[in-house]
């Protein structure tokens, strides 16, 4: 079919200067039906469609190639095979013709395919307290002058559109505990149901449907805050679309431009901050009259109320080697000295470590997410140093080991004696018995009055204990006075001189 300009100057010729159809056909070079076809049709344009596609090699093996390309596209992305592996598995089936035909039907089949399943998806609503979407982001931030990519919990509010963000050093399971924790404590309740992807760790393992194995402690963390959990169809982010546009704009207007901050702890109180603002001044999506925060504190009374802070640690077996020391995530962390030579156990929560041992505490740190740090606790060590003094001197957990003030200063003094490291020694094995704070206050007695032995602290120590109560004895009658004994001292000067 001729091009729009050959239409346009047909009509031009015809309409305007009355020229013939057969001074056309001569001067255009055209034939008299393509005149015809354009005058009568009263068109400017022309397309050429075939409506019948030969394909004379290819139509007996159709029905097989549908097969293969209905097979090939039920195939996760990953393990999709490539026309040319489709043409060529065609090919050793019986197949003689050439890739442009399998090439063009396949493009014309997943046309069709498309059609059918059109990427439109249904505008979702949800009443107050109906369910709320957890999500991760990944955000590069400059914490203490050093580029640190932090992982960003994003939890929302489906009705309110309230969000909340905390930024964390992983995505461990304590961190998605934690997380939970501080956003219901924040709201001041949960939604009867939560949406997640299936992150490892919530999910264990994805059946058919909608079922899935959740991970137990999960699942204890749902029960303690009432909330059913629900995991959306693998690859299918549109489930949870509220929190993954929370994404995009929380990187856009909170991480942009980099951030720079000294901790975790002023980023994450920033992060509060901005969310709180953001929420205050923004109109909500739907109801334009109020903001985001006028209507989460709408649904606040429809929340689940909040139950409290969930015990959320992970816990892993570990071993106490002989120098106190347990191995937890690439580093050490020190125990008590009793619990040598016993299997215990690390409770890992979002911001400490605890180990345990028989139920009882055995150490408590500080969380490191470092490597190959180790982590002392110099008192876990000091009934060690009963046995063996001079390690007070090159110990490694004594190093820079900031004591209290009087304490610090006994210790000074006693440097600087022969036998000051024992007598040192003495004083610290006193604070497990009586404590710090007893310790302290006899060693601030003692330099008052001028003095910083060990015996005399230790004797300041002992006095400062409760003395045992006296037994009462019941006096007879038989046994009374009944007379009152009189104090004379007159009396040892007479019998001095009756001598």
């Amino acid at each position: 079919m001729k091009g729009v300009d050959t239409v346009a100057r047909i009509r031009r010729e015809f309409f305007v200067r009355g020229r013939t159809i057969k001074e056309i056909v001569r001067e255009l070079h055209v034939s008299r039906n393509t005149v015809r076809k354009v005058l009568r049709s009263n068109e400017t344009a022309f397309d050429y469609e075939r409506s019948v596609q030969p394909r004379p090699k290819l139509g007996a093996w159709k029905p097989e190639l549908d097969r293969m390309l209905a097979t090939n596209n039920a195939r996760p992305a990953r393990e999709r095979l490539t026309l040319i592996r489709v043409f060529e598995e065609l090919r050793r089936l019986g197949y003689e013709g050439g890739y442009d035909a399998v090439r063009r039907y396949a493009r014309g089949w997943q046309r069709d395919q498309s059609s059918l399943s059109a990427s439109a998806f249904v505008p979702l609503s949800f009443d107050p307290g109906e369910a709320y979407q957890f999500d991760w982001s990944h955000e590069v931030v400059l914490i203490n002058g050093t580029t640190v990519t932090v992982k960003v919990a994003h939890v929302r509010l489906c009705h309110s559109r309230m969000l909340f963000v905390r930024a964390y050093p992983r995505e461990s399971q304590e961190m998605v505990f934690d997380s939970h924790d501080r956003a219901f404590a924040f709201f001041k309740g949960a939604c009867t149901r939560g949406i997640y992807d299936n992150m490892k760790t919530a999910v264990e393992t994805i059946f058919v449907g909608r079922e899935r194995a959740y991970n137990r402690r999960f699942l204890q963390m749902c029960g303690h805050y009432l909330v059913d959990p629900v995991a959306c169809t693998p690859a299918s982010g549109w489930e949870k679309g509220q929190v993954e546009n929370q994404v995009g704009l929380v990187r856009e207007r909170f991480f942009t431009p980099r951030l720079r901050v000294k901790s975790y702890e002023e980023l994450n109180a920033w992060l509060l901050d901005r969310t709180i603002a953001f929420a205050k001044a923004h109109r909500h999506p739907e109801f334009r009259d109020r903001t985001v925060w006028e209507m989460f504190e709408q649904e606040r009374p429809s929340l689940v109320p909040y139950r409290g802070r969930f015990d959320g640690f992970h816990a892993v077996p570990a071993s106490v080697s002989k120098t106190c020391l347990v191995r937890f995530d690439n580093n050490r962390y020190s125990v008590a000295a009793s619990a040598v030579g016993r299997p215990a156990e690390v409770r890992a929560y979002a911001d400490r470590i605890e180990l345990r041992q028989d139920g009882r505490i055995v150490g408590e740190h500080p969380r490191c997410f470092g490597r190959d740090q180790t982590v002392y606790d110099p008192w876990h060590y000091v009934p060690v140093l009963a046995r063996k003094p001079g390690a007070l001197r090159n110990g490694a957990p004594f190093k820079d080991w900031i004591l209290p003030a009087h304490l610090e200063r006994v210790r000074r003094k006693l440097g600087t004696t022969p036998d000051g490291g024992r007598q040192m020694v003495s004083i610290l094995a006193a604070v497990l018995s009586d404590g710090l704070p007893a310790v302290e206050a006899a060693c601030a007695e003692a330099l008052g009055e001028g003095v910083h032995s060990a015996d005399v602290i230790l004797n300041i120590l002992a006095r400062a204990r409760e003395p045992t109560r006296t037994i009462t004895i019941m006096t007879p009658d038989a046994l009374r006075l009944r007379h009152e004994p009189a104090a004379d001292c007159a009396r040892y000067d007479n019998l001095r001189r009756a001598v």
